[in-house]
C-alpha cells in the first residue's frame, strides 16, 4: 500500500472511529429506554412476594445454607429458563459462622446479642461480672476517662456506640480489666459491626438500641454473656445466566445477592436486589439485540465467603477479561430511603477503584440526577460480592438505598424521610419483611439499574474503550471499500 492510500485508510478509519459518528446515540437511548418502561415496580414486586412466601414456608428466613435459599435460586432460575436462557447453577463451599450461644442476663433482663466480627468466644455458660454503664457523652467508651469512678476490673461494660471504632472500646474496656464488652447501636436495628483480630481480647457483642436501654436500666446487677460461635464448611449454590446475543469477549455482569440472614426474611436486604435484576433480565430477553453479551448473577453468602469470589477464583485470568464491568445493587427499597451511587473516582476518599468505576458512577449518578433526584457517594460495604471484582481490576459501581446508620438533617433535606433514624430500621431484623419496602425507591432504582445496564449493553467504550457493534462494523465495512477500490 503507497504511502497515500495508507493515509486514505487511516484517515476513513478515523472518521468513522470518531464518537461523533455515531448516530446521536440512538441505539443506547432505545434499549436503555426500553428497559426502563418495561421493568415494571408491580412485577419487581411480585418477586418480593415470592421471596417472602418462600421465607414463611421455610422456617421464616432464606439464609445460604437453608432450605428457603435454594428454593429462592429454583425459582429464579425456572424463570429464566422459562425466559430462554440458559441457566448455571455452580455449587461452592464457604465457611459459614454458625452460632452456638447468643445471650445476655442481668437481673430480670435478657438480650439477643450479636457477636461482633472476630471477636472471642465466650466459655460455655459465658463469662460474668457487674454491668458497668458509664456515662454517654460525646466518646461513649472510647476513653478510659469515660469509666471514671467506675471499677471495671472483673466487669461486663455497657457503652453506647459511636465516634470511635468498636475495635477501641473493646481495647479501653480490656485495658481496664472488663471480662466482656456490649456495644448497643445509637439508632434503629441490630448491633452489627466486627474488630480488628489483631486487637481482639474480650468477647464484644452488638446490642439494639432498645436493649442497650433495658440493660443500663439494671446497672450495677450481675450480668452474664455467653457468646460463642465457630466455623462450619457448607456448600451452597448460585445462578448465573448470559445473553445469547453480543459480544461475549466484552460482557455486562450485573449481580445481587439473593439470601438473607438468619434472623428474617430479607425482603429489602437482599430480596429487592435480587427481584429487579430477575425482572431486568426478563424484560431484556435471552436473545436481545445488544452489542455485549449480558450476564446476571445471582449469588449466596457473605464477605470474604460470598459466591462472587469463589465464582471469579473459577475463572481463568483470560475469562475474567472478557467482563468488560461488574454491577452490584442491594438493599434497593430502604423505607427511610437515600440514594447513594458506589464512588467509583474516589472523590469521596473510600479508596482507589480500577479504571472505569469513575465512568459507571457518572452514568448511575447521572441518570437519577436527570430525574431530579440528587445523589450521594458510597462504598457500601467493602466486604462484599462487589469487593471481589474491585480486587480483580474490574471496573464496578453499583447502587444502595442504605441500611443501619442513621440518615442526617442533610440528607433529609436532600430525600426527605426521618433524621436519626436508620436508612432501613429493619435491616437483618425479623421485621424485613414486605412491610419493609418503599415502593417509590425500588421503582427509581430498579430504574436506574435498567437504564445503565441498557447502556452497557450497547456500548462500554467510555469504561474500556471497545467501541459499540454499529461502529466497528462501519470500520470493517470502510476498509473493504477502500480496499476494493486500490485494488482496481
Amino acid at each position: 500500500m503507497t504511502k497515500w492510500r495508507r493515509a486514505v485508510v487511516c484517515g476513513a478509519l478515523a472518521v468513522v472511529l470518531a464518537p461523533a459518528a455515531l448516530p446521536a446515540g440512538a441505539a443506547e437511548a432505545s434499549l436503555a429506554d426500553r428497559l426502563v418502561r418495561d421493568v415494571t415496580v408491580d412485577q419487581v414486586h411480585r418477586h418480593l412476594i415470592a421471596f417472602q412466601r418462600i421465607a414463611d414456608r421455610t422456617g421464616g428466613n432464606r439464609a445460604a445454607h437453608t432450605a428457603g435459599y435454594e428454593q429462592s435460586l429454583d425459582y429464579i432460575a425456572e424463570r429464566l429458563r422459562s425466559a430462554g436462557f440458559e441457566v448455571g447453577t455452580p455449587s461452592f463451599t464457604w465457611d459459614r459462622v454458625a452460632v452456638d450461644a447468643a445471650a445476655v442476663s442481668a437481673g430480670a433482663v435478657r438480650a439477643a446479642p450479636t457477636q461482633l466480627g472476630n471477636s472471642p468466644n465466650t466459655p460455655a455458660g459465658g463469662v460474668s461480672g457487674t454491668l458497668v454503664v458509664p456515662p454517654v457523652d460525646a466518646t461513649p467508651g472510647c476513653e478510659a476517662a469515660d469509666y471514671a469512678g467506675l471499677e471495671l476490673r472483673g466487669g461486663v461494660a455497657l457503652v453506647r456506640r459511636g465516634s470511635c471504632t468498636f475495635t477501641q472500646k473493646q481495647v479501653v474496656a480490656a485495658d481496664l480489666g472488663a471480662v466482656a464488652v456490649l456495644v448497643y447501636n445509637n439508632v434503629n436495628g441490630p448491633g452489627l459491626g466486627q474488630i480488628n483480630p489483631a486487637s481482639a481480647r474480650i468477647p464484644s457483642a452488638g446490642l439494639t438500641a432498645a436493649e442497650g436501654a433495658a440493660l443500663s436500666a439494671v446497672a450495677g446487677t450481675s450480668a452474664t454473656v455467653d457468646i460463642r460461635n465457630h466455623i462450619e464448611p457448607t456448600t451452597s449454590r448460585y445462578v448465573v445466566a448470559q445473553t445469547a446475543t453480543g459480544r461475549t469477549d466484552n460482557v455486562v455482569l450485573a449481580g445481587s445477592q439473593v439470601d438473607s440472614t438468619d434472623i428474617g426474611p430479607g425482603i429489602n436486604d437482599t430480596g429487592t436486589g435480587a427481584a429487579v435484576l430477575l425482572e431486568l433480565a426478563l424484560k431484556l430477553g435471552a436473545r436481545p439485540k445488544v452489542g455485549n453479551a449480558v450476564r446476571f448473577a445471582f449469588w449466596g453468602a457473605e464477605g470474604s465467603n460470598t459466591a462472587a469470589g469463589a465464582y471469579l477464583r473459577s475463572l481463568s485470568f483470560e475469562e475474567q477479561l472478557d467482563i468488560a464491568l461488574y454491577l452490584n445493587s442491594n438493599s434497593l427499597a430502604s423505607t427511610n430511603a437515600g440514594y447513594f451511587v458506589y464512588d467509583g473516582d474516589n472523590s469521596a476518599g473510600y479508596g482507589r477503584m480500577p479504571y472505569g468505576s469513575a465512568q459507571i458512577e457518572r452514568v448511575f449518578a447521572g441518570y437519577l440526577n436527570g430525574r431530579g433526584i440528587p445523589t450521594e457517594d458510597t462504598n457500601f460495604d467493602r466486604a462484599w460480592d462487589h469487593t471481589q471484582f474491585i480486587t480483580a481490576g474490574i471496573p464496578t459501581g453499583g447502587l444502595y438505598a442504605g441500611s443501619h446508620f442513621a440518615k442526617t438533617p442533610a440528607q433529609v433535606a436532600k430525600w426527605g424521610g426521618t433524621a436519626g433514624v436508620s436508612f432501613d430500621p429493619c435491616h437483618q431484623q425479623r421485621c424485613d419483611h414486605l412491610g419493609n419496602v418503599d415502593r417509590t425507591a425500588l421503582d427509581r432504582n430498579a430504574d436506574a439499574l435498567a437504564h445503565v445496564t441498557g447502556t452497557y449493553a450497547t456500548s462500554t467504550e467510555d469504561v474500556n474503550g471497545v467501541p459499540p457493534r454499529a461502529q466497528r462494523a462501519a470500520a470493517r465495512s470502510a476498509v473493504t471499500k477502500i480496499t476494493a477500490a486500490e485494488s482496481r
